[in-house]
């Protein structure tokens, strides 16, 4: 019997708990990539494209050989050959006009072909394969938002050689440069799966199974200097009894609080101690069950 958070026909909301300590976990372009915040309120803010861009990478890895484990939108790869490919593989001519059943079985291709589509869904209508339209992906992921606000901070850094030959040749020994860096922040991201369009893009127990593990590992995949020491620190899903569910997303997602240890709120947190994590599993709706994967 498939366990319930790993069961693709039944809705399941998701609520992931990661940190950050000396380090940058989502830097803004925009902003000489300084971390991002909300001006507003101090809190710190990670990308749903940044926390998918790690899944990506990490579910390719976790899938070892798998060929149902290609990934889409991947760097160093075109995206129209691959679209292309879903033509030759299910016998369409590009340019040609396509019925609606030839482009959905096209569309299956791809999804049995790339978890991401199979996941998050895609945007297929470019170039000579525009009929394709999309896939709506039957997994959301929210952004993440720090607890408590977070003081990015900028350090100046110098290297002991010059990017031109003519600063050397005038006597230049040093560059100046920087980075950003955030002290400590604990982040909540929220996940939320559609049963229905799950099943129209064809996720398997093995795809969650993944995606888990994927959540649990992809820190320990992307490390660098400037990303500090981001580490998972709670993972919990909200498995309902079927495909329409039998609660908000919400009334369960806020089952999940995040106080602060110290009684000083003066005292800025620096490690995840200074945390206290409740989830509240009693009196839960009929037909949700609580998997605590992490935490």
């Amino acid at each position: 019997m498939t366990q319930p958070h790993l069961d693709p026909a039944v809705r399941h909301d998701i609520v992931f708990l990661f940190d950050v300590t000396d380090g940058n976990p989502n830097g803004d372009p925009d902003a000489g990539n300084r971390p991002r915040v909300d001006d507003e309120s101090g809190q710190g803010l990670v990308t749903d494209v940044a926390l998918k861009r790690k899944l990506r990478d990490t579910l390719a890895l976790a899938a070892g050989d798998d060929e149902r484990y290609g990934i889409f939108v991947q760097a160093g790869y075109a995206l129209n050959p691959r679209l292309e490919a879903s033509y030759e593989a299910t016998g369409l001519k590009l340019g040609a006009k396509i019925t609606r059943e030839e482009a959905e079985r096209a569309r299956a291709w791809l999804s049995e072909r790339y978890v991401d589509i199979r996941l998050f869904g895609a945007v297929l209508s470019v170039g000579k394969t525009g009929a394709l339209g999309q896939v709506r992906g039957p997994l959301q992921v929210g952004m993440a938002r720090s607890i408590d606000p977070v003081f990015p901070i900028e350090h100046a850094i110098t290297r002991v050689t010059q990017t031109r030959q003519e600063d050397i040749d005038k006597g230049e020994s040093t560059e100046m440069g920087g980075k950003w860096t955030i002290p400590y922040g604990l982040y909540k991201a929220e996940l939320y799966y559609s049963a229905t369009r799950g099943t129209q893009t064809g996720v398997t127990a093995r795809d969650f199974e993944l995606l888990y593990r994927s959540l649990e590992m992809m820190f320990d995949h992307d490390r660098s200097a400037t990303r500090g020491t981001l580490a998972p620190r709670g993972l919990y899903v909200f498995s309902h009894a079927d495909a329409f569910g039998s609660a908000p997303a919400h009334a369960l997602t806020e089952r999940v609080t995040v106080t602060r240890a110290s009684a000083d709120p003066e005292q800025p947190p620096r490690c995840f101690a200074d945390y206290v994590v409740s989830v509240e599993d009693n009196g839960l709706p009929t037909g949700v069950h609580l998997s605590k994967i992490i935490g």
